[in-house]
């Protein structure tokens, strides 16, 4: 019983640990990200203590001073520093949109009142910051045209190295139908960023986009024909992974894009890969053309036959074969239950029911009482005059028609013939894309506070990563601290959801009684007796009380026998013959005796004994 009362208490400690285990998790975290290079504020003002020591000296010679409580460490954000080869890195965190360029230019296509890029920008911390400090570029109109963007400190080019871009976004407010990507300008002598439209030249598009129930994480490259030199977009596979939860959790994710020379790419979020493939064969459409195509001047002849079967000419329809025969007929051993109700009928007006008021006859008719079911029928058989039900007719046929069988003639689905591609080329290097120069926003959202921090063009995979743990890091740890626990994380939930309470009752509370139940109670045991008590064995055991009472009383009658040798002696002499015959009747009793016994007393052999 003790070890099951220690048993309960354990697991109940047990799911105590697993409530409080993400705060505890997330305080680790930030320790760990945070280290000792981040500074701890202390809110404690030191002047104003020292004011209140001299006005108070004299009230704390005749009281004790009052403990104070410590004060709650506050972090102070410190701005990642780029480090190692890197294109382009922007923390925003100056609070300045210095080197950055907002469009003044006009959507081409489109009404007068939206064509202009108006929509607003802005530099400031995040609505529910966990990191006092940190800021980032924020989109801040909404049904609004935005577009801004800023120079790289060089162009990258395509050759030996990979591209690696990553940024962070925060839709603070959720989002309904917006873009959140993120566009690379492409290096030509045109490129005007006072002049960023949506048709302005890009290498790549890469970022979140949401419209409805449409959940995008795009990745598009514009690939130029090396025959007509014309750029077509190339579109990657839509991303297995289920990608609701970043754009409705209201957290900071990071979106990396990977592209490596041997044509291989890799999109990630908060540096988990969610898609991934190969720039030759998991783009729409195909960098590289067919090496065929159907020719376009050939015609399917008019006597080709695509027809796999036909009806078969020489087929004749039986003289028997009734066309004309219903297909369900009268039952004639049918017979009108008794009871049945023939002038009643099934509907009758509502007697209770009375004209309205204001009804019209002239505008709306004679008046009828609403029809309702006939009381009279409810205990009879039936209502209104009988008829026999239908059956199936077993003379239907239907329709004659011909079998069918294979067309002789039949010479499979026509295609038309293939003729050598004229634009077909192949480009097996499509990494090899357009160098790019310039950084670019280019949105329209039904949402504001979209919230961007952290670029980072680099070609170095480690300088990526320091950049991602000193950014994005820091604030998946400060945002993981200030989660609640397991158990006001449920509360929530189910304040939302209340049909989550009865999972709460059957997954948590329900095995919470059983284990009480099974733990703190259980069936007393009863006064144990001789029989219950039996060994498996088969030395013999005493039986119950009676039969060693009867044995008892055995032996004290033998040794009153053997106690008064006088007595018998006076019953007179027996003969030789006589003594003989019974002590031998003795012996043999005495030796069914040892038997029963011992059978009677080896829990293999005991029967039952009879009352």
């Amino acid at each position: 019983m003790d070890q099951r009362l220690w048993l309960s208490v354990l697991l109940a400690a047990g799911l105590l640990c697993l409530t409080f285990a993400p705060v505890s998790q997330a305080e680790d975290q930030v320790e760990d990200v945070l280290g000792g290079d981040v500074d701890v504020e202390d809110e404690l003002d030191l002047d104003i203590d020292g004011v209140e020591e001299e006005l108070d000296g004299d009230m704390q010679d005749e009281a004790p001073p009052a403990p104070k409580t410590p004060p709650t460490p506050k972090v102070t954000y410190k701005a990642p520093e780029p480090m190692g080869e890197h294109f382009f890195a922007e923390s925003f965190d100056r609070g300045t949109l210095d080197g950055w360029v907002q469009s003044g230019a006009k959507k081409e296509d489109a009404d007068e009142e939206i064509a202009k890029y108006d929509g607003k920008w802005a530099v400031e911390e995040m609505k529910d910051s966990k990191l006092p400090g940190d800021k980032g570029l924020v989109l801040k109109s909404r049904a609004k045209h935005h577009a801004i963007s800023a120079q790289m400190l060089r162009p990258f080019t395509f050759d030996t190295r990979p591209l690696i871009i990553q940024y962070e976004v925060n839709f603070q407010s959720g989002i309904d139908c917006g873009g959140a990507y993120v566009k690379l300008l492409t290096q030509t002598p045109e490129l005007d960023l006072d002049q960023f439209v949506d048709k302005t030249p890009y290498t790549i598009m890469f970022g979140p986009d949401k419209c409805g129930e449409d959940y995008k994480l795009h990745f598009i490259f514009r690939h130029q024909n090396p025959k007509t030199g014309e750029y077509e977009e190339k579109h990657a596979k839509k991303p297995e992974a289920d990608l609701r939860t970043y754009y409705t959790d209201k957290k900071t994710h990071l979106y990396t894009l990977v592209v490596n020379p041997d044509n291989t790419f890799e999109v990630l979020v908060d540096q988990t890969v969610v898609n991934s493939g190969s720039l030759l064969t998991d783009m729409t459409p195909p960098v590289n053309p067919p090496a065929e195509i159907e020719d376009p001047d050939d015609h399917k002849p008019e006597d080709w036959d695509e027809r796999p079967k036909i009806q078969d000419p020489a087929a004749v329809k039986p003289e028997d074969w009734d066309e004309d025969a219903p297909a369900q007929i009268a039952d004639e051993d049918a017979v009108k239950p008794d009871g049945w109700l023939d002038d009643e009928p099934e509907y009758i007006g509502d007697p209770d029911a009375v004209k309205p008021e204001d009804w019209d006859e002239d505008m709306d008719g004679e008046w009828e009482a609403p029809q309702i079911p006939n009381p009279a029928c409810e205990t009879a058989a039936g209502c209104g005059a009988w008829k026999r039900p239908m059956i199936d007719n077993p003379n239907y046929k239907g329709k004659w028609k011909a079998p069918m069988i294979d067309n002789p003639n039949y010479q499979g689905v026509w295609k038309p013939r293939k003729v050598p591609n004229p634009a077909f080329f192949e480009d097996l290097q499509p990494f090899r894309m357009s160098s790019f120069s310039a950084v670019g926003l280019e949105l329209w959202s039904m949402t504001s506070d979209i919230f961007f921090d952290n670029f980072f063009i680099t070609d170095d995979r480690n300088a990526a990563d320091r950049w991602a743990a000193d950014g994005w890091g820091l604030k998946k740890a400060a945002e993981g601290a200030a989660e609640p626990g397991l158990a006001t994380q449920m509360l929530n939930a189910a304040e939302e959801r209340p049909w989550l309470w009865v999972v709460y009752v059957l997954t948590v509370a329900l095995p919470l009684v059983l284990i009480v139940v099974f733990c703190c109670t259980g069936k007393k045991k009863s006064v144990a007796t001789p029989a219950a008590d039996y060994k498996k064995t088969d030395e013999p055991q005493p039986d119950v009380k009676e039969e060693e009472e009867e044995e008892e009383e055995d032996k004290k009658a033998e040794e009153a026998e053997k106690s008064s040798p006088a007595a018998e002696k006076s019953d007179g002499e027996e003969s030789p013959a006589e003594k003989e015959e019974e002590e031998a009747e003795k012996e043999g009793t005495a030796d069914e005796k040892l038997e029963d016994d011992v059978l009677r007393r080896s829990p293999r052999n005991r029967k039952v004994r009879r009352d």
